[in-house]
């Protein structure tokens, strides 16, 4: 209708205008539509071939997609994603769910070209008559094209620019439908924009939204359910049945005009469409699979998900690594073995609680190949305060999700012992180990860098002592720390470090290893997987391989990338044997003869730290090695591991064969259980065995071996030998 005193040739004018800068709901016309006859009609068609619309091929970037993350196995066990879309075929989504979008969003879309000249008629009247764009008019085309543009936008400027209700945009998005229905056809269009639209509730996508409202596939939905969900469409956030009554309220109203819509074109009959107004909306919210949070394997999970976040090799950037895991639509392989996995929760389980004040983790890694097998804690991962949830990876390094770790104790001897080995003494070489042990200089140790950092004024000590005369067997058998102080002081101490460097050992912090005189005490903080891993490298003949999470991954068109173990020859095979030869005798005649073996060659090392701040276990067999690690995570050093409850059980003090110990063991028995054994390589007799240079002197006769083997072995309650693994009385040392 022409406003009073307003030309025909005017409104003519406006139409054109109108029709120059795309008005803001899709009301510009393209050359593509059936000629009109006569009136407005004339008008567009001029205004078309005035402005020259022709045809502007439409970037697609993929869809962002879940990416799924597999065990060993190939069973599922975590998603990720920025959106949580499944893309489906259009033969995969339910005939009522395609009838109800095209209902209410495009009724003639299989009869019209990039815009519908009805609606887009309609649009204008509107507009005309407010003075302005008021009613849209866009086809599921142009709707289509909006969403890829928003998809693809990258910063905020991008995001307004493709939500902006100008008519440059409105034109731009024209230019791009011409060409999208040129390439592809109606039902090609159809399934694209059902596969990018949001409905709301985190679900994009109609499988999503099928999964997240209702818990079915979208093949399956029924008449009111497709209708609720096409009813979503026009604004997802305001009728988003998660944000509560309202909105809800909204979305019903919504499903019932597009029930309405569908029995006015005769899609439905009007008894269909009352039935499916009676019925409830009935959306489900189904949680969002996804998430460390809901992994059967949270702590690797996380490992997983920082793995390629830091890793170079799956994008130059942080950005570009974040996209590739949350948009990529990723299947990831991975090393977690769900047998082993069991066996490491039930290990814990058994002997730590989730709500005891202590928390124990766990980490198994194969020899030969540093595939992470297992990392298990007695805590769950979350985000929540309670105190039985963890908010950081207990078992990995902060690289890998985790903080601070905890002192390794006296696993670390076994560097000073494999560095003893390499240097050319044999296993019954020794020096007698006094009760104390005091630098004699602040020369008699230097750093990496040379510099000088013995510290005369300070005593270590073995706790209760066992001095006397000690070989590499028995010092380490039973953890003799005044016998390491004096075989690192011989060996060298920056030797020994490099040694543990050359086996992956680097604070769980990130931080620079310390290098002062205890290093071989263990005062540097570490986590299970970074132990577990230097350990698996003696288990493997001294080649050590890096932590490996990651065995393939396959893109969304199929493609497959494989990755291989990184390894190299750190130790000396030999050398690595001896050390297994000496660490074998822990199980029978050290610090673990209590708790026993695992039915199989292995070997391993006990740990505790000052004044019982934590305990560890670290062992291997050629098949598996694992670490063992129990502290409190308030602050080992204020709360220390004595006189404690754990489990239900009360223990003056946690050393490492009291209670990681027994976990390991009781993890190994199950992980090893279906895996044939296989034994350690004998060590080169003529090279090792015996002694050479620091040889027992021959004792006067009121002396004794049972003396002295009595000062060895002494016990305390649980089994464990008094001088085990008390480290010196300053942690910052």
């Amino acid at each position: 209708m022409l406003r009073h005193g307003e030309s025909r040739s005017a409104t003519a004018s406006k139409i054109v205008r109108l029709a120059a800068v795309g008005a803001a709901a899709g009301v510009v016309v393209a050359g593509i539509m059936a000629p009109a006859a006569g009136g407005v009609g004339v008008g567009f068609m001029a205004a078309t071939g005035e402005l020259n619309i022709t045809a502007e091929e439409l970037a697609e970037p993929p869809l962002a997609e879940v990416t799924i993350v597999q065990d060993s196995k190939g069973n599922e066990i975590a998603r990720f994603y920025e959106e949580y879309r499944e893309v489906v075929p259009l033969d995969e989504v339910a005939e009522t769910m395609k009838t109800a979008v095209v209902s209410i969003e495009d009724d003639r879309f299989y009869e019209h070209g990039a815009i519908d000249l009805e609606g887009t008629a309609r649009a204008f009247a509107r507009n005309l008559q407010a003075g302005g764009v008021s009613q849209g008019g866009s086809s599921i085309t142009q709707q289509y094209v909006k969403q890829v543009l928003l998809n693809a936008a990258d910063t905020d400027e991008e995001k307004n620019s493709a939500l902006a209700a100008s008519y440059a945009r409105k034109l731009n998005e024209l230019r791009h439908a011409i060409a999208v229905e040129e390439k592809y056809t109606k039902d090609e269009i159809l399934e694209k924009y059902l596969n990018i639209a949001y409905f709301g509730a985190g679900a994009y996508g109609v499988e999503a939204a099928a999964k997240r409202f209702f818990g079915v596939k979208a093949k399956a939905l029924t008449l009111p359910q497709a209708a609720t969900l096409a009813g979503a469409l026009q604004d997802p956030n305001a009728t988003d049945p998660n944000l509560g009554r309202k909105q809800r309220e909204q979305l019903l109203k919504r499903r019932n005009v597009v029930l309405s819509r569908m029995a006015e074109l005769g899609e439905i009959t009007s008894a269909e469409a009352a039935q499916a107004k009676a019925t409830r909306l009935g959306y489900k919210g189904t949680k969002l699979p996804g998430g460390c949070e809901s992994s059967k394997y949270p702590y690797f999970c996380l490992y997983i998900r920082h793995e390629i976040l830091s890793n170079p090799d799956f994008g130059r950037t942080t950005k570009a690594r974040l996209a590739f895991l949350n948009r990529g639509g990723l299947t990831i392989r991975t090393t977690i073995d769900p047998a082993m996995q069991a066996a490491a929760d039930k290990g814990i389980r058994k002997w730590v609680r989730a709500s005891d004040d202590p928390v124990a983790s766990e980490a198994l890694v194969q020899p030969g190949t540093g595939a992470i097998k297992a990392m298990a804690a007695s805590r769950k991962y979350g985000r929540s305060k309670a105190r039985t949830e963890m908010s950081y990876n207990l078992v990995a390094d902060a690289a890998h999700g985790g903080a601070v770790g905890f002192q390794a104790g006296s696993t670390f001897k076994v560097f000073t012992l494999l560095n003893a080995l390499a240097k050319g003494m044999k296993l019954d070489d020794g020096f007698t180990a006094g009760a104390g042990f005091r630098a004699s200089g602040y020369a008699a140790f230097k750093n990496c860098k040379g510099e000088n950092i013995g510290d005369p004024t300070h005593t270590v000590t073995n706790d209760e002592g066992s001095p006397g005369w000690k070989t590499l067997r028995t010092g380490t058998w039973n953890s003799v720390n005044t016998f390491f102080m004096m075989l690192e002081q011989r060996a060298g101490l920056c030797d020994t470090v490099k040694t543990a460097k050359s086996l992956g050992i680097r604070r769980s912090d990130g931080g620079r290893l310390q290098e002062y005189e205890t290093f071989t005490l263990g005062i540097n903080e570490m986590d299970p997987v970074t132990v577990a891993n230097a350990y698996a490298a003696i288990g493997a003949r001294g080649r050590y391989c890096a932590p490996m999470a990651i065995t393939r991954i396959t893109d969304r068109d199929g493609r497959t990338t494989s990755y291989q173990p990184k390894c190299r020859q750190a130790l000396d095979p030999e050398v690595a044997d001896a050390a297994a030869e000496v660490l074998s005798g822990v199980f029978t005649q050290g610090t673990m003869r209590a708790v026993g073996g695992i039915g199989r060659d292995a070997a391993g090392k006990t740990g505790t730290t000052d004044d019982y701040a934590a305990a560890w276990f670290a062992g291997f067999t050629p098949d598996l090695a694992g670490a063992v690690s129990i502290g409190d995570p308030r602050g080992s050093q204020e709360h220390k591991l004595k006189g404690v409850t754990i489990g239900g059980r009360y223990y003056g003090a946690v050393l490492g064969g009291s209670l990681p110990g027994p976990i390991w063991k009781d993890t190994m028995l199950a992980a090893l259980r279906n895996v044939p054994a296989t034994p350690f390589t004998p060590i080169d007799s003529a090279r090792f065995r015996g002694c050479e240079h620091n040889c027992r002197p021959t004792p006067s006769p009121s002396e004794g071996d049972a003396a002295e083997e009595a000062g060895e072995d002494t016990t305390d309650g649980e089994g464990t030998a008094h001088g085990e693994d008390a480290t010196d009385g300053d942690n910052g040392r």
